[in-house]
């Protein structure tokens, strides 16, 4: 068993052993522990669980989405990924039964709509200003004069000044929130430089632990490792932080098949192309041995 998979093992045990049964925005129902950690170092592989297989071309889509600073789902839906389909469907259908109208298109009937007409797509597509808008170009609405790029500064400052504290990026934006589709569950991200290695460390409000954390992880390991390959620097620790820590009421059996298994060793990512302020990269996954993956419902 891999340190990783063991740890994320183990918070999974103490959510369903010592968290709390709540109510939550989506109906289903929780179990949830407030304030819970996950630590990786990077040297001892990639951090993609091998516990159960990942959706590892689906998180480098969303990444690269981010990355460029893109909020329309139609880019993800033409690269096949489609985990942000349910919030614009669900928007999409609001609209119409706030106005007393019968939606008769399906999910899959929306996609392939957005992904066939511009118009359509630029209309019920768009999600607001999410993680990527933050990321890429957040407003400052006290002035005119620019929308600001952090993850430019960021690449910018861990070069010209790796020692500094303020390696932050944030996607929690105030002035922003009531015209997201959904406020960032994973608000905000610092950097740390120590004897040339690079740490990343992530803060998350809400933390899916079935379905969502074992995502985050990946996602952000994979940024720091093109940070750190942008950067000219190695690959230190990643580390999440955890506010609501929530199991939902539908995964609990597929949880409790998780904490049967015992995890193959985690692989390696080999980086052939990064530019990072294009959110470009190109990525290879190396001896990812997984156990099969575990089907849970998606609760939105």
């Amino acid at each position: 068993m891999n340190k990783l998979d063991k740890d994320y093992q183990d918070l999974l045990y103490k959510v369903m052993e010592e968290g709390s049964t709540r109510d939550d925005r989506t109906g289903t129902g929780t179990l949830s522990l407030f304030g819970t950690q996950i630590r990786h170092n990077m040297a001892d592989g990639f951090p993609l669980l091998t516990s159960k297989k990942m959706a590892w071309k689906t998180m480098q889509a969303e990444l690269k989405w981010f990355l460029k600073g893109e909020t329309n789902i139609k880019p993800l839906l033409e690269d096949n990924c489609n985990i942000w389909t349910g919030d614009a469907y669900k928007k999409f259908n609001k609209y119409f039964e706030d106005k007393g109208e019968e939606v008769d298109i399906c999910q899959n009937g929306f996609s392939n709509h957005i992904k066939a007409n511009d118009d359509f797509a630029k209309k019920w597509g768009e999600l607001g200003p999410i993680y990527g808008k933050q990321w890429r170009k957040w407003r400052n609405y006290d002035s005119d004069y620019y929308d600001h790029d952090q993850i430019k500064e960021l690449v910018s400052n861990l070069t010209k000044d790796p020692y500094s504290r303020r390696h932050l990026v944030s996607a929690w934006n105030v002035g922003d929130l009531e015209r997201m589709t959904l406020p960032p569950c994973h608000y905000a991200f610092q950097c740390y430089v120590n004897e040339g290695k690079l740490s990343l460390m992530w803060q998350q409000r809400s933390a899916d632990l079935f379905l969502g954390v074992p995502f985050n992880i990946a996602s952000y390991g994979l940024l720091l490792k093109l940070l750190a390959y942008e950067t000219g620097l190695q690959e230190g620790e990643l580390i999440g932080n955890f506010g609501d820590t929530h199991l939902y009421s539908n995964h609990l059996l597929a949880t409790r098949e998780q904490l049967k298994r015992t995890a193959p060793e985690l692989p390696t990512v080999s980086i052939s192309k990064c530019n990072i302020l294009e959110g470009e990269f190109e990525v290879e996954l190396n001896d990812y041995n997984p156990l099969p993956a575990i089907k849970a419902p998606l609760s939105n």
